[in-house]
């Protein structure tokens, strides 16, 4: 595995993020993208499906959460940088990305609409 020059990295961008939805961009070595979602249950359980998909392909992200949001950076350890293992698991990260899952409310002015 090697790592993926600037260049290959902007051009495999461009087909990740052909949706133009939240996209991903690359910044301070890693691929980088904010997932927020309807409360926090729904980012958590977005979590629990990611984490199975990234211990799957022994390849791991530096992530955070709070509340609805979950912040993902991919980078690979092994080659310093970004190879194509990153934007395999970014393609199944936006494949399992449902920002109001089934049960759960969308937002209204930051606020669950069934507290609003």
């Amino acid at each position: 595995m090697t790592s993926l020059s600037p260049t290959e990295i902007q051009v495999r961008l461009v087909s990740l993020n052909a949706d133009g939805a939240h996209p991903w961009r690359y910044e301070d070595g890693k691929l980088h993208k904010e997932f927020v979602f309807s409360d926090f249950v729904a980012a958590f359980g977005f979590m629990t499906r990611a984490a199975l998909v990234a211990e799957r392909q022994n390849h791991h992200p530096d992530w955070s959460n709070v509340y609805n949001r979950v912040v993902v950076g991919l980078s690979t350890h092994d080659v310093s940088g970004v190879s194509d293992a990153d934007f395999r698991l970014a393609g199944e990260f936006d494949a399992l990305f449902e920002p109001h899952p089934p049960g759960t409310s969308p937002l209204v002015a930051g606020t669950p609409a069934d507290v609003a």
